[in-house]
């Protein structure tokens, strides 16, 4: 077990591959778009090695050539309007997900999430998979428009702890890929690195990952 931090106050949560297992429904969408333009469709182990850093991205390896396809920009709009329509199709929690948050929530810590998806789907998914657990305010997804860069940019979490009235000093984060690694040493965090998601514990090592856990309760046992 990974040593006890003290005086934490709130954990932040990326969202999919650690709270959500998300992986079928972008499959499904990601396919879906492909076929609207005649594009080969990719494996499940494709995509889980696509996403973690926003559609665009995901659709950038998706896409045969990716930016440089005359179709990409079309492709990324589409992708959004299917996986909008899509995206409770098979998605659910990962396995003891819902009793680690519980565990928090009895100890008062408070809970946030941080995403590079879309504002709008991430406040829709926290709030029907987590709303006993985490506030609107809290959970913060893609808007660059507004300003709050994508991580590995450290604003969404800093926009998630601002409304949490939470110091990044009583706080760590906790996230299943590189992407992860890097937003929490940018935000000057503790990462608990997540082994159930998209990325292998192998993969996460490698990617400079110091805090593993198995399985959602271990996340309590650092607290």
């Amino acid at each position: 077990m990974e040593k006890k931090m003290n005086d934490i106050r709130a954990v932040v949560f990326d969202l999919d591959g650690t709270l959500l297992d998300t992986l079928a429904d972008l499959a499904d969408s990601c396919n879906a778009t492909l076929r609207e333009f005649n594009f080969p469709e990719r494996s499940l182990d494709e995509v889980r090695n696509f996403v973690g850093n926003g559609i665009r991205r995901l659709m950038e390896r998706a896409v045969p050539g990716g930016e440089s396809n005359a179709d990409f920009e079309r492709t990324i709009i589409r992708m959004k309007e299917i996986y909008s329509e899509n995206s409770l199709n098979k998605t659910k929690p990962y396995p003891g997900i819902m009793e680690m948050l519980d565990g928090l929530k009895k100890r008062d810590v408070k809970i946030g999430i941080v995403s590079n998806k879309p504002d709008p789907e991430v406040k829709h998914l926290a709030s029907v998979f987590f709303a006993y657990y985490i506030l609107p305010c809290a959970a913060v997804g893609e808007k660059e428009s507004e300003g709050v860069r994508r991580k590995p940019a450290p604003d969404s979490v800093f926009a998630v702890l601002k409304n949490l009235s939470v110091e990044k000093e009583n706080a760590f984060y906790a996230g299943d890929s590189d992407v992860d690694i890097a937003t929490a040493k940018n935000a000057g965090m503790p990462c608990v690195s997540v082994c159930w998601g998209f990325r292998s514990r192998d993969f996460l090592i490698e990617h400079g990952a110091k805090m593993l856990v198995s399985t959602p309760n271990e996340i309590l046992d650092l607290i």
